[in-house]
């Protein structure tokens, strides 16, 4: 029985590494399409711009809450632990880096992996199982081009834009606790926050979300592009989506956030 237990182990190891291979192959092939389409087949217009608005503007609601909420969260835990040290001062340092680097950058990808990640996996799985993508086929018209480049485009174009506004509107929310509640100095708060927030933390925390962007889309799109069983599999691809791309926004923010402090270490740190 021990030894079975091992072997079974084994090849559960191996079916997950052979999968994560799969999927690691398959979404480098739809990236390439992609981008293939993006610059050899002339994009309509208004299916870029159907996509801009629902993936924009319907979700900057959500975006500017998420901002608001972090802001406030952040301000009173740092104002907290600060307070014990008379550093009070120094909150805006501690909430506007951590707002910017790291937090709102990672909440944006996560929350539009729930809202727009399983959108796309339902809208392209309902698609296919109802058999329209091999009609657009059957029509002429490239499935890649039509239905994936689009909101390709949306996301990573959008991403960075509702990661700016969320963290303007954290940093706001934050100032607005701790220098109009707390009577926290004005001066030293915003001073404390440019010498820890440069344009090169600006610069990566906006950056990364272009990751993020992609990594939604191609994963909502891969995981719609392959729905099977009806219903139940349209939902199980919404589930999937959302997971995977989850997990990959995850993941990618540790590995980006390492190559970018070796990069700062190496070429700017001295500058």
């Amino acid at each position: 029985m021990r030894a079975l237990s091992i072997i079974d182990r084994i090849r559960a190891l191996g079916a997950s590494v052979l999968a994560f291979i799969h999927v690691s192959g398959s979404l480098t092939c739809l990236l390439t399409a992609v981008v293939r389409s993006i610059f050899g087949d002339h994009q309509r217009h208004i299916v870029v711009m159907r996509q801009l608005y629902r993936i924009g503007y319907q979700s900057l609601p959500v975006v500017v809450l998420t901002g608001v909420s972090m802001g406030l969260v952040i301000a009173v835990q740092g104002y907290a632990t600060l307070h014990k040290f008379d550093g009070e001062n120094a909150t805006g340092g501690m909430v506007n880096f951590s707002l910017v680097t790291q937090i709102m950058p990672v909440m944006t990808g996560l929350i539009l992996a729930g809202r727009v990640g399983s959108s796309i996996a339902a809208e392209l799985g309902a698609m296919q199982v109802t058999e329209q993508i091999d009609a657009l086929r059957v029509m002429g018209t490239n499935p890649i081009s039509y239905l994936v480049a689009p909101r390709f485009i949306a996301c990573v174009t959008l991403m960075p834009l509702l990661t700016g506004v969320g963290m303007l509107v954290g940093m706001m929310s934050a100032a607005w606790l701790v220098v109009g509640l707390w009577d926290v100095d004005g001066a030293a708060y915003w001073a404390h926050s440019r010498s820890f927030v440069s344009s090169w933390e600006i610069l990566t925390g906006v950056g990364k979300t272009v990751v993020y962007g992609a990594i939604v889309s191609l994963v909502a799109c891969y995981k719609g592009l392959r729905t099977e069983g009806g219903a139940t599999g349209v939902g199980a691809a919404c589930t999937e989506a959302v997971v995977l791309s989850s997990m990959l926004i995850l993941v990618t923010t540790f590995v980006m956030t390492v190559v970018l402090q070796k990069l700062w270490d190496s070429f700017f740190s001295h500058i």
